[in-house]
């Protein structure tokens, strides 16, 4: 089993590269599963139905989404879509699930989101909400993924550590910056710190460069637009063992 996880996707320009290559590289690869996060999707922030489906159809099986779940209004119209997972650690009764479980040749995949809490808005316990979760759900599957969208690093590799032997791979999404920690941990679970992002690569991750140095160097607050020109797809590929459903290896992609 060959799973792709796409790193988040900025705006129109990250839209365009995952529909013009995605499938390309699904069949190159020979990959079986592709999750993706989308909460940047519409207009760099959020995420909408149209801005959904064209995520969808480009290849994807799955959106994941991120502390800008709730941007666009119209977000609710997606929740309840059994291919869309929000941060978990959500109060209970909010709308969607942090748990999708998916069908794939003949194996149970888990997909699960949450978002971190050092440097971000107030949400629950992600480390109590995913353990909780996990432990409900681990005798009904066979592979377990988490999409940790989370701002710092000790919270994320915290988080690795913490679900290492109980999940295939944990993998931070958020930061936009695709990391160089790659690799197994002790008891089996594949790592890393930060996938990376799926938009415009000359920017500001993401963000129109311009903009963003202007607010560094007057100091004052603007609207910071999604970038243009070329952009890139950046994630990794996790390989499962089809007997066993071990981890084997995580290798990262940038295209």
């Amino acid at each position: 089993m060959r799973i792709f996880a796409v790193g988040d996707v900025v705006g129109n320009p990250g839209r365009t590269v995952l529909k013009e290559n995605l499938k390309s590289i699904q069949e190159k690869y020979k990959i079986d599963f592709t999750i993706v996060n989308g909460e940047n999707a519409s207009g760099g922030v959020g995420i909408d139905p149209r801005c959904a489906t064209e995520i969808f159809d480009a290849g994807a099986n799955v959106i994941t989404l991120g502390n800008h779940t709730w941007r666009k209004k119209n977000v609710v119209k997606i929740l309840d879509d059994n291919r869309v997972v929000r941060p978990i650690n959500y109060l209970d009764g909010t709308l969607g699930t942090g748990c999708r479980i998916f069908n794939v040749l003949g194996k149970r995949i888990a997909v699960l989101n949450a978002v971190g809490r050092i440097f971000m808005d107030p949400v629950s316990n992600p480390y109590v909400a995913l353990k909780n979760k996990i432990d409900e759900i681990h005798d009904e599957v066979d592979i377990i993924i988490v999409d940790f969208h989370a701002e710092a690093t000790s919270e994320k590799i915290a988080m690795g550590h913490f679900l290492d032997g109980r999940v295939n791979l944990v993998y931070g999404t958020h930061t936009h910056v695709q990391t160089a920690d790659e690799k197994i941990l002790p008891k089996g679970t594949a790592y890393i710190t930060d996938i990376g992002m799926t938009g415009p690569t000359d920017s500001v991750i993401g963000a129109d460069k311009f903009v963003v140095m202007n607010i560094f160097t007057t100091e004052i607050p603007d609207h910071m637009p999604c970038a243009g020109g070329e952009a890139s797809i950046n994630g990794i590929i996790l390989e499962v063992d089809d007997e066993t459903c071990k981890t084997v290896s995580i290798e990262r992609f940038s295209m």
